[in-house]
């Protein structure tokens, strides 16, 4: 579904990623892992076209290069981005609506993933606890009805107790949906059990990939530890 083949990508003339690859199946999962600053996030950019880049960068037979952001999000990328980033002026109920496309995913589903958002509905985002804004972020992504969904360290700094009921929420979407998924996440624990393939990126390269059963606490001291 997704397929990224030596990419390079650009803030003005610095360049931040200098050869990606990365492959997702439909139906599968896949987690791009590396230490900070090592290039997830701006790969996760490149693939919502919010940066310029270069190289083989294809979802769904379609070439990514010749679409503005707003039509790769209507091809089929949904993306829950770093920080969150919801409406905060709009209520959590607007929030949703503003993204929403035809498809399985309306906002009585949302409501059954992350029941606290029912209970939220007319409040402002910005009144929010960063669990349940979190909530709200994959929830919008959701109503977009995405085939391929990329979530940017969608449990950094939250409470071990909402960081379980993302991570629970985030099985239940693979497992009634097969949906395609790109995690960037740090908790090795909880990707081991959820994802099929890692992509370790070192200084905008891709240096290691295979599948997660591959992936021995060798190479990772080597390329994600402290």
């Amino acid at each position: 579904m997704l397929r990224l083949s030596g990419v390079e990508s650009f803030y003005g003339s610095s360049q931040a990623l200098f050869g990606v690859d990365l492959e997702v199946a439909s139906g599968t999962v896949a987690t791009l892992l590396g230490r900070n600053g090592m290039g997830k996030t701006t790969t996760v950019r490149a693939i919502c076209r919010m940066i310029r880049s270069q190289g083989r960068l294809v979802f769904d037979g379609r070439d990514l290069h010749a679409l503005p952001s707003y039509r790769a999000a209507r091809a089929g990328i949904g993306l829950v981005p770093e920080g969150r980033r919801c409406f905060a002026g709009l209520t959590v109920a607007e929030n949703l609506i503003a993204a929403a496309r035809p498809g399985p995913w309306d906002m009585a589903r949302v409501h059954a993933l992350f029941p606290r958002l029912a209970e939220r509905a007319g409040q402002r985002a910005a009144s929010l606890s960063g669990g349940e804004q979190q909530m709200l972020a994959i929830g919008r992504a959701l109503m977009t009805n995405p085939r391929l969904l990329i979530l940017d360290e969608a449990t950094e700094g939250l409470a071990p107790v909402v960081r379980a009921e993302i991570w629970a929420a985030i099985h239940t979407v693979r497992a009634e949906t097969g949906m395609a998924i790109v995690l960037v996440d740090k908790s090795l624990k909880e990707l081991t059990q959820i994802a099929n393939r890692a992509v370790i990126l070192a200084r905008g390269r891709t240096v290691w990939e295979g599948a997660m059963t591959a992936l021995t606490p060798e190479i990772t001291q080597r390329h994600v530890g402290v």
